[in-house]
């Protein structure tokens, strides 16, 4: 029997989305190293400024997500490793 995502369902309102891909690189951009150290942010968005919290999204949770980001499949190509998708969810 699967074990049910108990991850809450991601919102626009809620959260946002990366990819640290680092341009294909064969290793992941500085920042995502800094995120997994803290992963505490402000996200600057026109005007609105908020708190977030980055995490790695889980191997369940890609196949959704990687559709929603339009150049992620050019990206992934471009590299051997797994590029992280990156979501920021609103504190």
């Amino acid at each position: 029997m699967p074990t049910p995502n108990r991850r809450p369902r991601l919102s626009p309102r809620r959260a946002l989305l990366a990819i640290a891909s680092n341009n294909g690189s064969n290793v992941a951009p500085h920042w995502y190293h800094n995120l997994r150290r803290d992963p505490h942010v402000t996200i600057e968005l026109g005007p609105e400024r908020f708190q977030a919290r980055a995490r790695t999204a889980e191997v369940s949770e890609r196949g959704a997500l990687a559709p929603k980001i339009d150049y992620f499949d050019r990206q992934q190509a471009l590299t051997r490793r797994q590029i992280p998708i990156v979501i920021f969810e609103r504190v």
